[in-house]
């Protein structure tokens, strides 16, 4: 059974075609990358899967349940990471993962351990003792991966995770990601608008434009098959020979 499997899933929003039919699966354990422009239909589709959002045609489901006739099932097994979360600014750093814990633990997992791995997942030691409205961006945004793990779900569903991050943030969400798939067994869908980014990230990636899926493999099935040096030529030679939308 796979960790994620999406039929024909569309979305309107009025009259816009937000998605438009698309279709794929993830392997339990894989860190799977949806991948393209803005306004594509990767939020969309991550709010879809993560049950905030109810899709006009088609459907998904998440280790067996379906979205949305077993939202309340789905929600028990994923961890929801969007582009523009926030923090309790007002709190401290631990205060937040502190709060955090609290609300989950009575999914079994004990408390003291899940704080316990928030603390380590954040990375940022004595600066938890501070308030969060003075985090950095890249600070912020590393507190918040750390909450969306700290609960060990079945599916982390992370929506941008690096964005707007310096390199040295980058690479550190990057590779805390690539630690939980291999060591939890933890399945991971990442959106990006950076390609080159999810290339050194996901074992397989779906380049979506304009609410389709134009292509599914891993980075290096796709740059062999379209002859590319990086998946951002991938996206270029297809959606050219589309005339659809231009990267850049």
């Amino acid at each position: 059974m796979p960790a994620v499997k999406v039929e024909n899933l569309e979305k309107d929003y009025g009259k816009v075609k937000a998605l438009k039919g698309i279709s794929f699966e993830i392997k339990e354990g894989e860190i799977f990358g949806l991948i393209g422009p803005n306004g594509a239909g990767k939020s969309t589709t991550l709010k879809i899967l993560a049950t905030l959002l109810t899709p006009t045609g088609g459907r998904a489901e998440v280790f067996g349940y379906d979205v949305v006739k077993d939202g309340d099932e789905v929600r028990k097994l994923i961890s929801y990471l969007p582009e523009e979360a926030g923090a309790y600014k007002n709190l401290k750093g631990i205060e937040y993962l502190q709060f955090m814990a609290k609300l989950y633990a009575k999914t079994g997992k004990s408390y003291e351990k899940m704080l316990e791995l928030g603390v380590r997942l954040s990375g940022l030691g004595n600066r938890l003792n501070d308030k969060i409205s003075t985090y950095s961006k890249g600070m912020t945004r590393k507190l918040l991966l750390a909450r969306a793990l700290m609960v060990e779900p079945k599916l982390a569903i992370l929506d941008e995770p690096a964005s707007g991050l310096d390199i040295i943030n980058a690479y550190s969400i990057r590779q805390t990601i690539k630690q939980f798939a291999r060591e939890k067994g933890i399945t991971f869908l990442v959106s990006s608008h950076n390609m080159l980014e999810v290339e050194f990230l996901c074992d397989r990636v779906a380049l979506i434009n304009e609410g389709v899926i134009v292509e599914t493999g891993s980075p290096k099935e796709l740059k062999e098959k379209y002859e590319a040096e990086n998946l951002e030529e991938v996206f270029m030679s297809i959606v050219g020979k589309e005339g659809g939308f231009q990267y850049g």
